[in-house]
């Protein structure tokens, strides 16, 4: 056979001795370049293929602040991802991840500082939206999360077992009542002002009170309680438990046997090999949870390559291998399935709820208000109340022939009991001409209750003044001068780093024809109140006689807040929750 040429487009002149075979494999091999070049390009734009050395030298450098309980998990998937070249619009992703805790990191972008991170990873959004509400903020970027953490107790295996664990199953007011109620079980927590595991623990805790009778007193007696023994940090909390099983460290007082802890935190400790381990309660009413937000920061300024690759390596961290990952440190990774691994590493075993949905997450009212009780509650007090003994305290309000001060003397004894020995607590009473032209006169004045006086206490001096409290004969209410000159004492002796206050209790309304006008009071008031030095006045209303109206007016001209009490009886609950919702607000603390 001849030789025959090919046509002029597969280059005219060529010989080959099986021309069809020959076009037919460079048509495939054309086809197959052109597949792999479109494939390249794609994985290239998609991030997915890395060119080797020359995508390191020319990596995108991210700087990641991370909470100290998430940092080795986020350490470990980086290097996988430099191990593996990961990629961002075909240069290298580089992530190196610093421990900071949460809190701090908070405080610096609320300071409108900088960040030295391009991504911040704290453990709950409860920072994330702190930061974002406040519009002197530096800007952050929520772009989701990658994992969680309920949060539960751990409880030491000895003090577990007495708890009834696993079978027995606790609410959390249960559970925290539980851990009260016996001396030789000590419940410690890291402060919710700086951790969110204590503030959402913390936050269920007011929010399960709040739906029992009298739970706002029992809630404020807890945290009370728990406020002896709070850390620093959740990682410092950790260092409270035990050393060991010997009678020496158990019964150590500073030692605690159960922790507000997250799932994850217990996973650590036990698979670390702290100690004998410890089991976890998961409370029947529903766990919070840590969700590790992942947040881009000041976005505006970050380059268009950085905000990518960002974006990039929070999308690796939810693939099926970096989740598995994941578990290993002890987060879950699915509000649906739970791992077992984790569960049975952190102390959680059967029946206890580790598979129940997550609560709602609180709203940042409710955090406020829950973080606003624990400051109050748990901070030193100075208070100065005042009494109203005009003779209308003399009407008897019982069926038993109790009168308005007999009611109002057993309530205030009963809120005395609630204040600590470091708490500054004084008594005034007032009617009309008590002390020459004065219609006010002071019965204790405002020292610490742990204070010795004469063969006792401070308390003890109070305890007996609340007892002596007598309605004058004929007495009038001279309510204006005696406001005046109280909120004149409270602010001249104001105490730093305390909650100052000044509690009014009166059951009428001005009755001293020579005083002070209503609008001058006010006035002078407002003049008085500092709020680098705040002192709310709060003024209780008590009676049908009361007016809760006027009450409000000139208490609201110092921050505070007029109350309405028509049961004396109920003066301490109230008296409570006006502090309550004064530190909510932010008034009556000064600085540290």
């Amino acid at each position: 056979m001849g030789r025959h040429s090919l046509p002029d487009q597969y280059g005219a002149g060529g010989s080959d001795p099986r021309p069809r075979t020959r076009r037919r494999t460079v048509a495939i091999a054309t086809v197959l370049v052109l597949t792999v070049a479109g494939g390249t390009a794609a994985a290239v734009q998609s991030g997915l293929l890395s060119f080797g050395t020359s995508c390191q030298e020319d990596a995108v450098r991210l700087r990641v602040a991370a909470s100290p309980d998430v940092v080795p998990a986020l350490r470990a998937a980086a290097e996988r991802a430099r191990d593996s070249s990961l990629t961002s619009d075909g240069r290298c992703v580089d992530v190196t991840v610093t421990a900071q805790d949460s809190s701090k990191v908070a405080d610096t972008l609320l300071a409108g500082r900088k960040s030295d991170a391009q991504v911040w990873v704290p453990d709950s959004q409860v920072w994330v939206e702190r930061v974002a509400a406040d519009t002197g903020a530096t800007e952050v970027t929520p772009v989701g999360s990658f994992a969680s953490s309920p949060v539960g107790v751990a409880v030491v295996p000895q003090a577990a077992k007495s708890l009834g664990w696993p079978e027995k199953t606790y609410s959390w007011i249960e559970l925290a009542g539980a851990t009260m109620r016996d001396d030789a079980l000590r419940l410690g927590a890291a402060d919710p002002a700086r951790s969110a595991t204590g503030l959402l623990a913390l936050t269920r805790l007011s929010a399960a009170a709040g739906s029992i009778e009298g739970g706002d007193t029992q809630a404020a007696a807890m945290m009370k309680t728990l406020s002896q023994r709070t850390s620093d940090s959740d990682t410092q909390v950790l260092d409270t438990l035990p050393r060991d099983a010997s009678g020496t460290e158990q019964g150590n007082p500073k030692r605690n046997q159960a922790l507000i802890l997250s799932e994850q935190a217990a996973f650590a400790y036990n698979t670390a090999g702290g100690g004998d381990g410890l089991d976890l309660f998961y409370p029947k009413d529903g766990s919070p949870r840590l969700d590790f937000p992942y947040a881009l920061v000041d976005q505006a300024v970050l380059t268009t390559d950085e905000s990518r690759a960002a974006l990039r390596f929070v999308n690796y961290l939810r693939k099926p291998e970096q989740q598995k990952l994941l578990h290993k440190y002890g987060f879950r990774t699915s509000d649906d399935e739970v791992d077992a691994a984790v569960v049975t590493g952190a102390g959680g075993s059967k029946p206890q709820p580790y598979t129940k949905s997550a609560v709602r997450p609180a709203s940042q009212t409710a955090l406020q208000e829950a973080l606003g009780t624990w400051t109050i509650t748990v901070q030193s007090a100075r208070i100065t109340t005042v009494v109203d003994a005009s003779s209308s305290m003399s009407e008897e309000v019982t069926r038993d022939g109790q009168s308005r001060m007999d009611v109002t003397k057993a309530s205030l004894l009963q809120a005395l009991a609630t204040f600590t020995p470091d708490d500054e607590i004084g008594l005034w009473d007032f009617s009309t001409k008590l002390d020459g032209d004065k219609d006010y006169r002071v019965l204790v004045p405002t020292e610490r209750l742990g204070a010795a006086q004469g063969n006792g206490t401070q308390r003890d001096r109070l305890t007996a003044a609340f007892s002596g409290l007598a309605p004058v004969p004929n007495g009038a209410t001279g309510l204006y001068d005696t406001t005046l000159a109280a909120y004149k004492a409270a602010v001249s002796s104001y105490a730093k780093g305390k909650f100052n206050a000044l509690v009014i209790l009166t059951d009428g309304v001005n009755q001293d024809p020579g005083s002070i006008s209503r609008g001058a009071l006010i006035s002078r008031l407002q003049q008085l109140t500092d709020p680098d030095r705040p002192v709310p006045l709060i003024m209780i209303a008590v009676g049908p006689d009361a007016d809760r109206a006027e009450a409000t007016q000139i208490a609201t001209a110092t921050g505070g807040s007029g109350q309405e009490v028509t049961n004396p009886s109920e003066i301490h609950e109230v008296i409570l929750k006006a502090i309550v919702a004064a530190g909510a607000e932010g008034t009556g603390t000064g600085a540290g």
